[in-house]
């Protein structure tokens, strides 16, 4: 039985009874590794996730014996070890969403020659969970399953605040707002406005990369989760012009899945 003491202390570090903070703080590690940043020290670590360097230092050499980490002597640093990767497949593999949406994404890039993804939110970004890259003209850019994009810059984003309440859309974009030093106010209009068109078209439009048009359309599920599913193309042609071309095969594979979701369900 739960003494008052410990409760009230409980309470008073603000911590929730479900929680175990250990493992939270160990989880917090994991996701301080991306692309660009694989390989970290203690400080790194202690830097990226706000933790002590004790802390950080008992949780990686946990990490390390428990084999989610390597430890890199010779640069006193980290990187993610192999079975992470064996997480991700197993998340992909058993997804009962991935598997309806997979093969009709593919036939849809595959006729339109255009590129498709499916996503979903963590915390303010957008993680692609499949990409099928069909572009008609030759791009640097790939995107690949895994890959992360910015909410407030992006289709998917911008799609995925339109399938939230309007609580959880203003305290997200007010966490966004936060952690934009510059700029923030002119693409706050810019979320606002897709909003009141998403309202009259059920679909975003976003060209964030150079010669990049997408738009987007969110998938709710019977669960109530979000996924987000975009077609994207690399072209001149203005966003009108795409809207033109994709709107009506996007809104078509997005009622597909969905049904392929229930019928499943």
């Amino acid at each position: 039985m739960t003494s008052p003491t410990s409760s009230a202390a409980r309470r008073k570090n603000h911590e929730e009874p479900t929680l175990n903070r250990s493992l939270e703080r160990g989880v917090e590690i994991l996701r301080a590794f991306r692309p660009g940043a694989d390989l970290l020290g203690n400080g790194d670590l202690a830097e990226r996730t706000g933790l002590s360097r004790a802390t950080v230092s008992r949780l990686t050499q946990t990490l390390v014996q428990c084999g989610l980490l390597e430890h890199d002597g010779a640069r006193r640093a980290y990187r993610l070890a192999a079975p992470v990767l064996s997480f991700a497949h197993a998340m992909r593999s058993g997804s009962p969403v991935l598997q309806c949406a997979a093969p009709l994404m593919r036939t849809a890039a595959e006729k339109l020659r255009v590129n498709v993804g499916l996503a979903v939110a963590d915390r303010e970004e957008m993680v692609y969970l499949e990409s099928i890259r069909y572009n008609r003209k030759v791009s640097l850019r790939s995107v690949v399953a895994g890959q992360r994009v910015p909410i407030e810059l992006t289709s998917l984003g911008r799609a995925y605040l339109c399938a939230t309440s309007e609580t959880q859309r203003r305290e997200l974009m007010t966490k966004l707002g936060q952690q934009r030093l510059s700029g923030w106010k002119a693409i706050r209009e810019e979320i606002l406005a897709a909003v009141q068109v998403f309202c009259r078209k059920g679909y975003c439009t976003a060209s964030w990369q150079p010669e990049v048009v997408a738009i987007a359309i969110p998938i709710i599920t019977p669960t109530g989760a979000i996924y987000v599913l975009n077609m994207s193309v690399t072209t001149q042609q203005s966003a009108q012009e795409v809207e033109a071309e994709l709107s009506t095969p996007l809104k078509a594979l997005a009622e597909k899945i969905t049904e392929a979701i229930r019928r499943r369900d």
